[in-house]
């Protein structure tokens, strides 16, 4: 079985920085499809970034680019979500999701078979 754990996420003032991190197990990490979505209260989760599995293919949602960037270290069994600027609008939980052998990057949630629990960011103003 996969299993992701997210971790990295905290209570930051709007123009602070976080970097979350998502860890794998259970699987081979470097043949994953890894994206980030988040959910903010009373709102559908929403795509945030996509990476394949050698790091050479990324796709940000509009909403993120510029702040957000997405990289991941197969030797780490990791893929990271670097957070600049954060504003309070990005305040939400923030999930991994996986796809083992996935070569498309799609942005729909129903693409990805694994998901860890989430990790909360808050954003303060």
């Amino acid at each position: 079985q996969v299993q992701l754990v997210e971790s990295g996420g905290g209570l930051v003032q709007a123009g602070g920085s976080l970097r979350l991190s998502c860890e794998a197990s259970g699987g081979t990490f470097s043949t994953y499809l890894v994206a980030w979505f988040r959910q903010a209260p009373g709102k559908e989760r929403e795509f945030v970034a996509v990476i394949n599995r050698s790091g050479t293919n990324i796709d940000y949602a509009e909403s993120v680019k510029g702040r957000f960037s997405i990289s991941r270290d197969n030797a780490k069994n990791t893929v990271y979500l670097q957070i600049n600027n954060l504003k309070p609008e990005d305040t939400a939980v923030y999930y991994c999701a996986a796809k083992p052998y996935g070569i498309l990057l799609r942005r729909i949630q129903d693409w990805y078979d694994y998901w860890g629990q989430g990790t909360q960011v808050t954003v303060s103003s």
